[in-house]
């Protein structure tokens, strides 16, 4: 599935997770005692290391690889633990900037990302979450500037982030999808204001606020009016990076649970014998394997120039990976009994960190009804 350079990537990437945030003590000085999701310290060392953006172009700083290798990067950093979550998210932006971004766009955001800064996308607004046509965010033309009210939830990283690419309405007589906008803007932008939401989590992410938000005309990213066709298109690699992400933390989930049943005894002997146990870690190791071959062969189809055909693909990637890592968390906690529940052991956090992703980025159940019409159903 890999060739040995990939696999030296992996190897390479699982090697310095293990090195720099393996232990309770490295991940706790990382991010505040657990307060926080992301580490912007951790993140530029993997920048200093070049292994940022390892999918984006090496005239913007990347690797000039493909999604193979980020897939590879993103499984590994997650199944390392490294608290670098939103890096996912700067991604899922980048990818839009790269295919839809002005020159100037591309540069400023792209190497952003490679050389260890944040970005964000703000979509999602108290009333459009999983119906995102419905967003009402508003961007009014004033001459060559675009005038921005409205409010953002949810939003990854937006505290850190050093630019925010936002879904606006732009033409409220358009139509439901029609008549959207993307715009880039600073952080720093006068009117915009971030409001963090604490989550079981940590601080991750936030509500943004836009007041009087103006940017430039040459702000829009891709064209005037025509943001949700850019936007379906980019899902199908958002999907897949959320997917592979959630690939690494099932992975970890796992072999720390085989790896406390095989010395833990009850009744003279490793309850890892027992086949009750045996046969529910038998069940996740296989769902482990197929999600890997088919995120690959996602990953692998993406990188054929096949991106705008896997709208199916890519929610049966998300869908499956997300659920499994949820699945292989909880079971980690009943296999090791009152210890799986303890802060001690770690996996009561791995449960945390597995229930928001089945509903971000598109919810599960939206995910099955693209998978469904997608059969003609």
């Amino acid at each position: 599935m890999f060739t040995a350079e990939q696999c030296d990537f992996a190897s390479a990437v699982a090697d310095f997770c293990a090195d720099a945030c393996g232990t309770p003590e490295q991940r706790a000085a990382l991010t505040d005692g657990g307060k926080l999701s992301n580490s912007p310290e951790l993140l530029r060392r993997f920048a200093e290391l070049g292994w940022l953006g390892v999918s984006l172009p090496a005239e913007y700083g990347g690797g000039g690889a493909g999604m193979v290798e980020e897939c590879a990067f993103l499984e590994e950093t997650a199944r390392g633990l490294a608290p670098i979550h939103a890096y996912g998210t700067g991604l899922t932006a980048a990818q839009t900037y790269l295919k839809h971004g002005n020159e100037h766009q591309k540069k400023e955001v792209l190497s952003n990302l490679c050389n260890g800064r944040f970005e964000a996308i703000a979509l999602s607004e108290p009333g459009a979450g999983s119906d995102l046509g419905s967003v009402r965010t508003r961007a009014v033309a004033d001459g060559d500037r675009f005038v921005i009210n409205g409010q953002k939830i949810w939003i990854t990283a937006a505290h850190l982030a050093d630019h925010l690419l936002v879904l606006t309405r732009t033409d409220p007589e358009a139509g439901k999808h029609k008549g959207l906008t993307l715009l880039y803007l600073s952080t720093q932008t006068h009117g915009l204001e971030i409001k963090p939401i604490m989550t079981m989590d940590g601080h991750t992410v936030n509500e943004v606020f836009f007041t009087d938000v103006s940017v430039p005309a040459e702000n829009v990213v891709g064209g005037v009016g025509d943001a949700w066709h850019r936007l379906m298109r980019g899902l199908n690699v958002e999907r897949l990076i959320i997917a592979a992400m959630s690939l690494g933390a099932a992975r970890r989930s796992f072999e720390d649970t085989v790896a406390y049943v095989r010395q833990r005894e009850q009744f003279g002997r490793p309850i890892g014998t027992f086949q009750a146990v045996r046969h529910r870690l038998a069940d996740i190791g296989a769902e482990i394997e197929c999600c890997r071959a088919f995120v690959y062969q996602v990953a692998a189809q993406i990188d054929a120039g096949l991106e705008a055909q896997l709208a199916r693909e890519g929610s049966i990637a998300k869908l499956k990976c997300t659920e499994l890592a949820k699945r292989a968390a909880l079971e980690g906690v009943q296999l090791m009994g009152g210890n799986g529940y303890s802060v001690e052991f770690g996996m009561e956090e791995q449960v945390r960190k597995a229930l928001a992703p089945p509903i971000y980025g598109g919810a599960n159940e939206i995910q099955r009804d693209i998978i469904g019409k997608s059969y003609g159903l």
